[in-house]
């Protein structure tokens, strides 16, 4: 029994080595692609922060150069009437289409 127990703690212990591993190669990822440096200067700005936001996820989302919600509701409405303004020229020009097909 104290084999299997040797065995277990042995298979867990290189799984965990592996698990940290990978999260050491992640870690030298994110620092070579100048992730952690973003991420770093984005929290700093946000804890010296005189008011801190209700929504902190909304800030750096922000600061890391995601619209606000107001600006993607603007957007949202931009495409929507765009969409709209396809829907009616194609209609036009299917009425006129059919216009000259009949002459």
């Amino acid at each position: 029994e104290h084999l299997n127990t040797i065995s277990s703690l042995l298979r867990y212990a290189a799984n965990m080595a592996g698990v940290e591993s990978q999260k050491e190669t992640f870690r030298k990822y994110l620092e070579s692609a100048g992730a952690v440096d973003v991420l770093v200067k984005v929290l700093v700005s946000l804890y010296e922060e005189p008011e801190k936001p209700k929504q902190a996820l909304d800030y750096i989302k922000t600061a890391l150069g995601a619209p606000t919600p107001q600006e993607f509701e603007a957007v949202v409405a931009e495409r929507d009437g765009l969409k709209k303004q396809v829907a009616d020229l194609q209609q036009r020009m299917a009425e006129l289409e059919a216009k000259l097909a009949g002459q």
